[in-house]
């Protein structure tokens, strides 16, 4: 048995030293693009997608496809590192799903740049503080994030990517035992989340809201007989003690956060167009608004009402739809509604998440 184990790790030695050598030469190569583009855009989130479901649809195990999506994903981050830094705001402070959904998305060699807010996030990029903003859009359980929603409406800033995190929920504190927990620290958001084993385990806890996991954390740290529900990286951040973990109602539960700047995305072959638009107070205008994108065979996956905050029982409808804006079909549709709604804004066409 030594021996054989002996040849195996001589054979990962061999693959291993020629994973290196093929690294930096992929690293040198992505140099000399960078070279070639001089001051263009660091990140292409049409490039990293098409490589991403290029490596997924040729893997043949017995790496997983999150595997190899993840893996790639942190070869890509070290690779366009080195042609420039790469900021990314979020909402923080450190040890949010936010922060966990940045690296998700870009890999750890970024430079994440924590915020108090959704709309700081959008002003460090606006202001150049920041290459790209990453923002919570919503959740499989909870539904939509408002105000990321109004913020797009009035921001100049587009829609470049999505990021679909899931996420889990866990219950943290200084103390060791749940029976000695009297108030629980955490955003609203979380707590819509896991009101079914909050019920059942900590009924007679206070919920006191938090304006994010991170700094529920934080006060549960400073606080006896107070825990906070967080995700585990807010626990190692703030030195908790986990008393019980996938505390979500539906094991399903995901967050859909954007990635946000100022760069329009090319096609990537697997992409949404996301938009605004209002219809005319009229019987029948938002049937007239839906029609186009039926007519012209683009299938819609969301549908979202938010006042308009212009008049009284107005609204403005958030919608996404397969394709990008640049598809012969999506631009038809597109032109079409034009012509119909009231207003139309769109915010971003970007490939789909892997």
């Amino acid at each position: 048995m030594a021996d054989e184990l002996k040849k195996f790790r001589e054979q990962i030695d061999r693959i291993d030293d020629e994973l290196l050598r093929l690294f930096n030469q992929r690293a040198a190569l992505a140099q000399q693009i960078g070279h070639v583009k001089g001051n263009g855009a660091v990140l292409r989130p049409e490039r990293e997608a098409q490589v991403l479901q290029r490596m997924v649809q040729s893997n043949l195990g017995p790496l997983s496809g999150q595997g190899v999506t993840q893996l790639f994903t942190e070869v890509m981050s070290q690779c366009r590192a080195l042609e420039a830094p790469l900021r990314v705001a979020y909402l923080g402070p450190h040890g949010t799903f936010s922060e966990a959904a940045v690296f998700q998305r870009f890999g750890q060699a970024t430079d994440g740049l924590p915020t108090e807010s959704i709309d700081a996030v959008f002003a460090a990029v606006e202001n150049g503080a920041a290459n790209y903003g990453l923002v919570p859009v919503e959740n499989s359980t909870e539904g939509a994030v408002g105000r990321t929603l109004d913020l797009l409406l009035n921001s100049n800033l587009m829609i470049c990517g999505e990021v679909m995190l899931q996420v889990h929920q866990c219950v943290m504190s200084n103390e060791n035992d749940l029976s000695l927990i009297r108030k629980v620290y955490s955003h609203p958001q979380s707590f819509g989340q896991c009101q079914g084993w909050l019920n059942a385990h900590l009924p007679h806890a206070e919920r006191i809201t938090a304006s994010s996991n991170a700094d529920a954390a934080r006060l549960a740290a400073e606080e006896s007989f107070a825990a906070a529900v967080a995700g585990e990286q807010a626990a190692e951040h703030f030195k908790l003690k986990v008393l019980a973990r996938n505390i979500e109602d539906d094991a399903r539960n995901t967050t859909r956060f954007l990635v946000v700047g100022k760069q329009e995305v090319a096609p990537s072959g697997r992409d949404k167009t996301s938009l605004a638009m209002s219809a005319v107070n009229r019987p029948g205008a938002m049937h007239d608004l839906l029609a186009p994108f039926a007519n012209n065979g683009v299938s819609m996956t969301k549908l979202e009402s938010r006042p308009s905050r212009t008049g009284l029982w107005e609204y403005v409808f958030y919608v996404d739809i397969e394709g990008h804006q640049s598809d012969a079909k999506v631009a038809t549709a597109l032109a079409q509604l034009k012509q119909i709604a009231a207003f139309v804004k769109v915010l971003g066409s970007y490939p789909v998440a892997v």
